[in-house]
């Protein structure tokens, strides 16, 4: 078993990327029920706070911070992807390699997980994620995503209403 390099800190702040092993799928947005239902059920079996997420058709950004004395991320993730792949109905097209390791092969089998560090590294990310949807062409402006926690952060007043728009 690989031995990948992570940062492990117990009650640490991470952000992540996860993506659909099709990427020209839009599975995630055509099923975010299911992805709703699936992050909540990781959330109650081992609990993290979502502090920030955007969920684009074909992969997904958020920032989880964990507990106290935890750091393992890793055993989330795979809750999220077994319960969402549980969801939905089986295919036959899987190579060999993911039958031997029983996955449905929805998902990349890795993701990419970054240690926030301090509050300047906290914002890019959140500017990041929520900015995310124009990036890629689905909004002309982050309020205008609907799979996105920019709402929450305007309410909050940590960005405006109109922030990030496209002229």
């Amino acid at each position: 078993m690989p031995n990948y390099r992570r940062a492990r800190v117990p009650g640490g702040q991470y952000f992540f990327t996860v993506a659909l092993a099709d990427r020209s799928s839009t599975l995630l947005v055509e099923r975010i029920d299911c992805l709703r239902l699936a992050l909540h059920m990781a959330r109650k079996a081992r609990p993290f706070v979502m502090d920030a997420i955007v969920v684009l058709p074909d992969h997904l950004h958020c920032i989880w911070t964990l507990p106290d004395g935890d750091s393992n991320f890793a055993i989330r993730w795979a809750h999220v992807k077994t319960m969402f792949g549980r969801s939905l109905e089986k295919t036959n097209s899987l190579r060999e390699s993911q039958a031997k390791r029983r996955e449905r092969g929805i998902w990349q089998r890795r993701f990419w997980e970054h240690l926030i560090r301090n509050d300047e590294d906290q914002r890019r990310h959140l500017d990041y994620i929520h900015f995310n949807p124009v990036k890629h062409g689905w909004a002309k402006s982050p309020g205008e995503w609907p799979f996105s926690s920019f709402g929450r952060f305007v309410a909050r007043g940590v960005y405006s209403g109109d922030w990030g728009g496209v002229v």
